[in-house]
Formats: C-alpha cells, sequence, structure tokens
C-alpha cells in the first residue's frame, strides 16, 4: 500500500511540474538515407521509483491519469518539435498514442486545426503511433476513431508489431500507413532464418496494401544488411542515430554505409562489400591544402584574400584546428553590396557572416559517396568547397566541382573495365 501511495505521488508531481521532457529519433529511409520522420520519445526529468516511461504510463493508466500523462507527453512533444526543428516542419512527427485515450473526446479537441496551426503542424504530418501492446477495451469504438482521423488526414502506424496478441486482426481492422516491426523481431535477423521468414512475409503483404514497413530497434550493421536485403523500406534504431534533444543531420558514415550497401544489391550485385570499399578512389587523393582563417579574422581581410585569389571562391574557417564554418565570396558581396553595410562589417570578425552548416568529410570518405551527398542535396553549388578532416582536424578542402568531374572519370573506368570483364 505504501509502495502505491509512493507511485502515485510520483505520477502527480510528475503531472503537476511537467517533469517530462521529449527526444527524437529519426526514422529513415533504408534505400538512401532520407528522413522520413522522428519518433517523439518521453523521458522523466525529476527522481522518481518509476524506472521507466512505459512503467510511468501502466502506472498512471492504473492510477486513472493516463489522459493527463499523455496530455502532457503530446504537448511537450510539439513544443520541443517546433522549436527545435525549422517551422515549417515538413517530415513526419511520430507521436505515441494509447488507444485506449485516443477515442477519448478530449483526445480530438486536442488536435484541433487550430491546435496543429499553433505548432505550424499539417495533419498529414502527424503520424499516431499505436501500440500493439495495449489491450483495446473498446474494440468499435477505436476503430471508428481511426477512420475519423484517417478522414483528417492524419497518418496511423502500428507500433510494436510482432510483439502483442492482436497482431494481424488489428492491422486488418485499421488498416495502418506504417507498421513498426518490434525491435525483438529485429534483434539478431541476420542469424535467425525464421525472422528473417516472418520479416520477408511481412514486406510481401505491405506490397500489396501499400502500408509501408518501419523496422525498429536497428543496432548492427548486420541487422541493417540483411533488412535491407529482405527489402524493408524503412528503418530507426542506435547504429542509425541515437535519441537526441535536437533535431541532427544523418551521419555520413551511415549514409555510406546505406548507398554501398544497395550498390551491392542492384548495379554492383556480383561484387561483395569489401571489393566495393576498397576499389574506392578516397576523397583525400583529390583534396588540397589552402589558406584557412581563424574566426575571429576581419571581413575586410577575408574579402580582400577571396577577391586578389581568383581561384578562391571560399575559405574555411579553422580554430584550433577544428573547421567551424565556410564564407564564400558570392554570399559575402551579396551581403556587403550596400556601402553603408560594408563600412559596418569590415572590422568586425567574420564569425558573424560565416555559415556554419557546411559539409565535412572524413580525408577516408570514398568518391562515390561523397558524390551521392552532393547529388542528394540541391544546396551545393560547382564553387562550393567541402571540408576534409583527419580525426576531426582540419585536413585540406575540395571543391564541388572538381569532386563530380573526378567521379564521372571514375565512373567511365568502372564501365569500360565492365565491358572488358564481360568479353573476357
Amino acid at each position: 500500500m505504501q509502495d502505491e501511495n509512493r507511485i502515485k505521488e510520483d505520477i502527480n508531481n510528475i503531472i503537476m511540474n511537467e517533469a517530462i521532457c521529449t527526444v527524437f529519433q529519426p526514422i529513415i529511409s533504408l534505400r538512401d538515407g532520407s528522413i522520413l520522420g522522428h519518433e517523439a520519445l518521453s523521458r522523466i526529468t525529476c527522481d522518481s521509483d518509476i524506472p521507466s516511461v512505459d512503467a510511468l504510463f501502466q502506472a498512471a493508466d492504473e492510477c486513472g491519469k493516463l489522459w493527463e500523462l499523455e496530455l502532457l507527453c503530446r504537448t511537450k512533444a510539439l513544443e520541443a518539435a517546433y522549436k527545435y526543428m525549422s517551422p515549417p516542419y515538413d517530415k513526419k512527427l511520430f507521436l505515441n498514442v494509447n488507444p485506449n485515450v485516443m477515442h477519448d473526446p478530449k483526445f480530438r479537441i486536442g488536435f484541433t486545426s487550430e491546435f496543429l496551426e499553433k505548432y505550424c503542424k499539417k495533419p498529414e504530418n502527424v503520424v499516431f503511433e499505436i501500440t500493439e501492446k495495449n489491450v483495446i477495451r473498446d474494440t468499435e469504438g477505436f476503430i471508428s476513431t481511426v477512420e475519423h482521423y484517417k478522414s483528417q488526414s492524419f497518418i496511423i502506424a502500428i507500433d510494436d508489431a510482432g510483439a502483442g496478441y492482436s497482431g494481424l486482426n488489428l492491422i486488418s481492422d485499421i488498416k495502418p500507413n506504417y507498421i513498426k516491426l518490434d525491435m525483438k523481431l529485429i534483434r539478431g535477423i541476420d542469424s535467425d532464418s525464421m525472422k528473417q521468414s516472418l520479416v520477408r512475409g511481412m514486406v510481401e503483404m505491405s506490397k500489396g496494401t501499400r502500408c509501408k514497413l518501419i523496422a525498429e530497434g536497428i543496432e548492427t550493421f548486420q541487422e541493417l544488411d540483411m533488412l535491407v536485403q529482405l527489402g524493408v523500406l524503412y528503418g530507426q534504431g542506435y547504429y542509425i542515430q541515437m535519441p537526441a534533444a535536437e533535431i541532427q543531420k544523418i551521419g555520413s558514415d551511415i549514409l555510406r554505409t546505406i548507398y554501398v550497401i544497395n550498390s551491392g544489391r542492384s548495379r554492383m550485385g556480383h561484387l561483395s562489400l569489401h571489393s566495393i570499399t576498397a576499389s574506392n578512389l578516397a576523397v583525400k587523393h583529390i583534396s588540397r591544402q589552402v589558406n584557412v582563417i581563424s574566426s575571429k579574422t576581419s571581413i575586410r581581410y577575408a574579402l580582400n584574400i577571396l577577391r586578389k585569389n581568383r581561384d578562391a571562391y571560399s575559405l574555411c574557417i579553422v580554430d584550433k584546428g577544428v573547421p567551424v564554418g565556410v564564407i564564400t565570396l558570392e554570399k559575402l558581396a551579396a551581403k556587403l553590396k550596400k556601402q553603408f553595410d560594408y563600412l559596418f562589417y569590415k572590422n568586425k570578425p567574420v564569425s558573424e557572416l560565416m555559415s556554419r552548416d557546411f559539409l565535412i568529410l572524413d580525408q577516408d570518405t570514398p568518391l562515390n559517396i561523397a558524390s551521392y551527398l552532393i547529388n542528394s542535396s540541391s544546396d551545393f553549388r560547382l564553387n562550393d568547397i567541402i571540408v576534409i578532416t583527419e580525426n576531426d582536424k582540419y585536413a585540406g578542402i575540395v571543391m564541388v566541382r572538381d569532386l563530380l568531374l573526378k567521379t564521372m572519370e571514375y565512373e567511365d573506368e568502372i564501365i569500360d573495365n565492365s565491358y572488358a570483364m564481360f568479353y573476357l
């Protein structure tokens, strides 16, 4: 009885003091590494005897506080999404929803168009993750509620598929847009033929129903490799990226891995992963050392360097050996085109106008991976620079133009060698 009272006090304390924060984990395409969206995950921020968020929700349900806790977590998630994701956020925001709360009238009020507009959200970018682990008390009412939200353009996902007992019946009843495969089904799938068969069957089912699969809890390269082989379209997990309070880009190492795995399955299917990576020319072979400046350098000095050197379109800003920004002649000239602007900025440090959003690649990154990263974005121009590092320290630069030209030469050589191999 004492333990129950302490748990109730903890729940009331968490709700009253809003002791919940949100972290985000990306869900990405296993074909090209592009971001589908982010799952909002709740974390307890105060001392509590409740060991986990799952236990918190279970205890809140038993204490009659489930609705209040759901509202708190949902509001925190939307506030954090608005704060950390550049509004308007055009990816999908995955929100975990207890099915027994979802068809409560108060829940509907919580997702009016006015409420979403406050956070710059569109219904089609909100995904309700309904966990299969929860027993649904009112099946007919729940199905009716799901249809209501689908008619309002909200997206539905079944979470933890394979972990509960309703299984195919729940999927058949609500016809979700996404099915998230439970991490227990993913763990060790590379060496478990039964799990492979189950997921292969889910992949075939998804093709016939236009329901997309998301693999949860990917923790190893081997699991990722097997999921690509099986045809699963999306994935998330610690191997891809840990949950974090701020939205982060997908690491170039993961993009490289996904690109190479898919290349090995399609255009170079007869080659091993090792032979693909070993045969690639690395960016360090075409990088060059150029003069760099510190973030304290004056804007006037940086502009003089760029104007005097006809081959210099960009400068890399390095502090204590670590690249911290880049600045281009084009953007600098645009910012200083008026006489007053130049007089205002000329003696200020270059840190005030430099771009902190730039591409950094390790010197051992293969050319085709670097080229893929450039081609998958519309932000790069031919005269932009890519900063090359060794052990996170500045090692040189590569111009986008030089990278693309060298990659084209390299691909022509591969094609010529392929024809030669064909006729041997």
